[in-house]
């Protein structure tokens, strides 16, 4: 695989991860957005279900659970340690990696096996419900394979989005917005005595320039790039703010832990894994610690 298309990659991943990002600063440290209103029903006493993309299925940093194999579902990713915690009656993780929004309400075919419509799994006694999807919806690929440079000085992430002075990734992430909107809407009608969380993309890159040339965005683009990602958790804490939905901050407990750190802080892997985790996707320990900041929000 080409570097530029890796570094597109790294792109596509920091924004849907929106990680290391100034946006959570002005929030003073708070773990979540103020709580949704809470079920009267006890979330231990109904059904769990997980849905989302591949920050929560997690790929490679366990053992394999559930089907079909293409999603690439790990036995100790978050919503796994979050049900081992809590013990719901019932627990259902359908999350999926490449997963949409539109993929809630339709199959999803991979490799390996076609994942049914994530939104099949919320039934009329689930009483918990966990949502992390956008990223994918935003579509970066195929716009920042361009992005990796051995120019300290150029910017072509920056350069190439904004041309023309329309911001492309600011007006997708602006258009995912109603789709994040319909997918709580739905969770809500089939489930109305969830509760159910919203869950942010951890921090994947760090504060300052970055890590030229070990990660080869140089610092103009390593700035875009976090300003984009703060915009795509900005907009789904609001979404969940403007539809009864509890927010889950995981940007903020993960500063320090983005991809640039050494093998043993980091809980986001880079291009080649040190820990057992999909590149550019959260290792065990970031798993573990989105986890936390679930529980923190439920408890």
């Amino acid at each position: 695989m080409g570097r530029k298309l890796l570094v597109g990659l790294i792109a596509l991943v920091v924004l849907a991860a929106a990680g290391a990002f100034a946006y959570h600063q002005s929030r003073q440290g708070s773990s979540a957005s103020p709580p949704a209103p809470v079920s009267s029903v006890p979330v231990q006493s109904g059904r769990y279900v997980a849905l989302g993309d591949s920050y929560t299925s997690a790929p490679g940093t366990g053992k394999a659970a559930g089907t079909p194999p293409g999603c690439q579902r790990s036995d100790n990713n978050y919503p796994h340690l979050v049900a081992a915690e809590l013990r719901p009656a019932q627990f259902a993780d359908v999350s999926c990696g490449g997963a949409t929004t539109q993929h809630l309400y339709t199959p999803q075919r991979t490799n390996d096996g076609t994942n049914p419509p994530q939104l099949d799994a919320v039934t009329p006694d689930t009483t918990l419900v966990t949502l992390g999807i956008g990223g994918n919806d935003i579509g970066f690929i195929g716009l920042i394979q361009q992005c990796g440079t051995d120019d300290p000085n150029a910017a072509p992430c920056r350069n190439r989005l904004t041309a023309g002075g329309r911001d492309q990734l600011a007006e997708r992430i602006d258009a995912a917005a109603p789709k994040i909107a319909a997918a709580l809407t739905a969770i809500h009608a089939k489930a109305p005595n969830a509760r159910i969380l919203l869950v942010g993309y951890p921090t994947v890159l760090p504060d300052g320039d970055g890590c030229f040339p070990f990660l080869p965005l140089v610092p103009a683009d390593v700035a875009y790039v976090r300003e984009m990602a703060d915009r795509l958790n900005a907009m789904l804490e609001e979404q969940a703010k403007a539809h009864q939905a509890g927010y889950v901050d995981t940007a903020t407990p993960s500063k320090g832990h983005d991809l640039c750190q050494k093998a043993a802080t980091k809980w986001v892997e880079d291009l080649v894994p040190s820990s057992p985790a999909a590149a550019l996707h959260p290792n065990a320990n970031g798993e573990r610690a989105m986890a936390d900041a679930v529980l923190d929000v439920l408890h």
